[in-house]
């Protein structure tokens, strides 16, 4: 396989019309879920009740309609081939687990430690450290394939590098945050990492490949058909993202909105971890030459949390009502907006790439 440079971007936009004003239906969403939340709390309530260890079914239902569409799409031919191209997981590997959890860490000390001083007491501040500590500790496990999806990422890589991470993820998650926090007694909710795994990878990637043998045997082995199921199917990705939103911000709305300056300050350190990590794994993998279309997904998953496991984790230590809970769901606040910002940046700067 031959690299070469890439061409200038072509004039029409690889994203449709309304993937082009993704983030204002995403922020039409977080208003809607915000009303929703308070105007229909009881329904609201039976919603958030529908949960098995800590995972939230609906919501798991609605990720499937964002994901189930991208599985359809990858080729298991080609991940045999990924041992060729290790750099993009490598630079997930290191920035995820030797980076991420730590810079979380220092931000959250600088912030809440000295730049916040006087404005809440020491032990709040303590709690919101752990709650950032917890999130940095969690990258992103389902959202990860719309991102990739919305920059064209090779969805056999995604997939590669999503499983390598979950494994990674149950064995290094509680070591690094015990050592964060400066405990030895942290509980992980196990029920809860496994779950999240089958129902947001496993369940979805079965159901592709199903689809996809299925499409390809009733059009008399056509690869090529494929393309045109799941572009039938992508409006779904669309609406199982913002109706994920839409009750996201249900659940959480008396919250948010009853603190909105706390919301501001721990949104902050949160913006600025999101920025650098992305910052730090896209230059490392422009430097080391890794094709557009690793790259973007590699420097996305990093980036984005895995809101549903740090949330759990921050209840089952700290309290449903702690400030430790309330910097994870901040996480989640912020999460959707600077991810569709880094989604444009890397469509924007994907003529500087190598392509595959």
């Amino acid at each position: 396989m031959t690299r070469t440079i890439a061409e200038p971007a072509p004039a029409v936009s690889p994203l449709g019309t309304f993937e082009r004003f993704l983030s204002l239906w995403v922020l039409g969403s977080i208003l809607a879920g915000l009303a929703l939340g308070m105007v229909a709390p009881g329904v609201i309530g039976l919603l958030a009740d529908l949960e098995y260890a800590s995972v939230n079914l609906v919501v798991a239902v609605l990720i499937w309609a964002m994901i189930i569409p991208m599985m359809v799409g990858v080729d298991f031919s080609s991940i045999k081939g990924i041992g060729r191209k290790p750099k993009g997981l490598v630079i997930t590997l290191v920035v995820n687990w030797l980076v991420k959890p730590f810079t979380m860490a220092a931000l959250a000390v600088l912030f809440f430690d000295y730049l916040y001083a006087g404005l809440m007491s020491e032990g709040d501040a303590d709690q919101y450290i752990a709650g950032l500590i917890i999130l940095g500790a969690a990258p992103c496990t389902a959202m990860v394939f719309v991102w990739s999806q919305l920059t064209r990422g090779d969805p056999a890589y995604t997939l590669v590098q999503v499983s390598v991470n979950d494994l990674v993820m149950i064995f290094a998650f509680a070591p690094i945050v015990a050592l964060l926090l400066g405990v030895t007694d942290i509980v992980v909710p196990w029920e809860t990492l496994l779950l999240s795994v089958v129902l947001y990878v496993v369940i979805p990637l079965v159901a592709g490949a199903i689809a996809r043998r299925q499409v390809i045997r009733s059009h008399d082995g056509d690869e090529a058909a494929v393309d045109a199921f799941t572009a039938r199917l992508k409006p779904w990705s669309i609406i199982g993202l913002l109706a994920t939103v839409v009750l996201l911000f249900a659940f959480q709305a008396g919250t948010i909105i009853s603190n909105p300056l706390l919301i501001v300050l721990i949104a902050i350190p949160i913006i600025i971890q999101s920025y650098g990590i992305f910052a730090i794994a896209y230059a490392a993998a422009k430097a080391w030459k890794v094709p557009h279309n690793i790259a973007a997904p590699c420097a996305l998953i990093g980036t984005s949390n895995f809101f549903e496991l740090a949330v759990a984790v921050a209840i089952g230590l700290f309290g449903l009502t702690s400030g430790a809970a309330l910097a994870t769901v901040v996480g989640v606040l912020v999460e959707v907006p600077v991810m569709l910002s880094l989604v444009a940046f890397a469509n924007r700067t994907r003529d500087r790439f190598l392509q595959s």
